[in-house]
């Protein structure tokens, strides 16, 4: 009997040892690509049972052309490199790993709001330059007397909403598709634009999709208080980067922080990179090594039990396709 096949799309570990040993043991074929485009995924992926997806795009225009793959496990919460009308068009299997790295994700944030509010990479910067003053990046506001705003009350959301509510003096959020009941004792309901208008810092927690790319523009950063800070742990895309760039520039934001961007890594012409008022990290907020581990394992995972029930642990697009040796 055939051996089932898998092909990892798309990677950047240091090593592939935890796929190959899990499905070794299931007895699957593992083989791995780096494709760059979606014309490589489908020269690499016309003979597979299952795609394992890192960051590589999928359209239904590759789909059309491959009627064996029955399920893409997304190596990663979110799917938004994935045409998810498309699979359930023709049938396949989305899953993905949507709660490997909340507690990473949420900490990572808050390490981002309180460097951005306590000047953390300023002061650093002004003593590397020669300076050595607790003025030297200016005053500071106590962070026990600040509002912060969390769009998204998901997993990550609520999480960050709990690392931060003994920090900050109120916690807002805005989750238009939550009941109150939902919503934690210590966490104030706003609307959209009432987040924006009543908060210090935002930060955001939302998947990327047609509602929410570009959220944040100049519109929205209008309504914000002079002075105030805009945190991105979320998706590059739900930021319009020349009207935040406008916006810090105009003092409407003090600060911003942003872990994803529209396109990583960031060019080497961003007037981001060196910007004095802008702290980047390299997509890492997921990262523990922990969180890597768990995440890869149930990407995997995923697959194995697809092969062996006809469905994934975590289901994006429920498919018809089955696994037929």
């Amino acid at each position: 009997m055939p051996m089932a096949r898998v092909l990892i799309t798309d990677q950047n570990y240091e090593d592939l040892a935890l796929e190959r040993a899990l499905f070794a043991d299931a007895d699957v074929e593992l083989v791995v690509a780096q494709c760059t485009s979606e014309d490589e995924v489908l020269a690499a992926g016309r003979e597979f049972d299952a795609f394992l997806v890192q960051y590589a795009s999928i359209t239904g225009r590759a789909l059309a052309q491959l009627p064996r793959l029955g399920i893409i496990s997304r190596i990663g919460a979110g799917y938004d490199t994935i045409d998810t009308a498309a699979c359930a068009k023709y049938g396949v299997w989305l899953a993905n790993s949507p709660d490997y790295g909340v507690g990473e994700v949420a900490t990572h944030a808050l390490a981002l709001a309180l460097a951005l509010i306590r000047n953390v990479v300023a002061y650093n910067r002004d003593i590397a330059g020669g300076r050595w003053h607790y003025l030297s990046s200016g005053r500071l506001r106590r962070a026990s007397e600040l509002t912060v705003g969390i769009l998204g009350l998901g997993r990550i959301g609520k999480r960050m909403a709990h690392v931060s509510r003994n920090v900050f003096r109120r916690v807002v959020a805005c989750d238009p598709y939550l009941i109150d009941g939902d919503f934690p004792a210590y966490v104030e309901r706003a609307s959209l634009g009432e987040l924006f208008e009543q908060c210090d810092l935002v930060s955001l927690h939302v998947p990327l999709n047609d509602e929410t790319r570009s959220i944040v523009n100049a519109t929205m950063l209008s309504r914000m208080r002079p002075g105030s800070y805009l945190v991105n742990t979320a998706r590059g895309a739900l930021v319009d980067i020349d009207d935040l760039l406008a916006a810090v520039d105009s003092g409407i934001l003090a600060g911003a922080a942003l872990d994803v961007l529209p396109v990583e890594p960031v060019p080497a012409d961003s007037r981001l990179l060196g910007h004095p008022k802008v702290i980047l990290t390299p997509h890492a907020a997921f990262y523990s090594a922990q969180a890597e581990s768990e995440l890869r394992r149930k990407a995997a995972q995923n697959i194995v039990t697809w092969l062996r029930t006809g469905r994934p642990e975590y289901v994006v697009v429920a498919g018809t396709r089955r696994y037929v040796p």
